[in-house]
């Protein structure tokens, strides 16, 4: 039975994903993984594209950027993808985080067909301390709270299961986000 089901949930996931691909960022030459998820289009890698201001090295450390991209403030995460591209709303990574409410496919290598491909870059603060690599990633969502908090998603390993969240004031009205002055991954979805 349990063959089965895992069949049936490796089909049901093959039927919703497609257009496996391939983006090259003209501006720098990075090129990302991308995944189509309910006809929708991801960039399956955190971005690495450096702007003049507004992006950090996890801990000042450059090596870490082939693998977990660069973190992002809030400002510059609004701007900072390819033409054609946005950082999506907090509605988007919603149905995102539908889509893989029971699936395993977060945290995959990139280079499976069917993984949204988590990187686990972890976070600074608006004091800049950094945390939490390689036990969570955070993703701005382009949702604005305010003048000083804007919306996040967060993808957390506690005690080896995944806990994802999305800091939505529609569902529980006193979280105010998080300080856009943090620093956060940033994904892209096509327009």
């Amino acid at each position: 039975m349990k063959k089965i089901i895992l069949l049936l949930t490796s089909v049901l996931t093959s039927a919703c994903l497609s257009g496996q691909g391939k983006l090259i960022d003209v501006r720098d030459g990075n090129t990302y993984s991308t995944i189509t998820i309910q006809g929708v289009t991801w960039m399956a890698e955190n971005l690495k594209f450096k702007p003049n201001t507004g992006a950090y090295f996890f801990d000042h450390n450059s090596d870490n950027l082939p693998c977990y991209g660069f973190l992002y403030e809030w400002k510059t995460a609004l701007n900072v993808c390819p033409s054609g591209w946005h950082l999506p709303s907090g509605s988007e990574f919603q149905t995102l985080a539908n889509h893989f409410e029971h699936g395993d496919t977060w945290k995959k290598l990139p280079s499976d067909p069917t993984s949204f491909a988590i990187q686990l870059g972890g976070m600074q603060d608006y004091e800049g301390t950094f945390s939490e690599m390689d036990e969570s990633a955070y993703y701005w969502t382009s949702t604005e709270y305010d003048n000083i908090n804007a919306e996040y998603f967060s993808y957390l390993m506690i005690s080896n299961k995944p806990v994802i969240d999305i800091s939505r004031k529609e569902d529980i009205p006193e979280i105010p986000g998080t300080e856009k002055s943090n620093k956060y991954s940033v994904r892209c979805i096509r327009n």
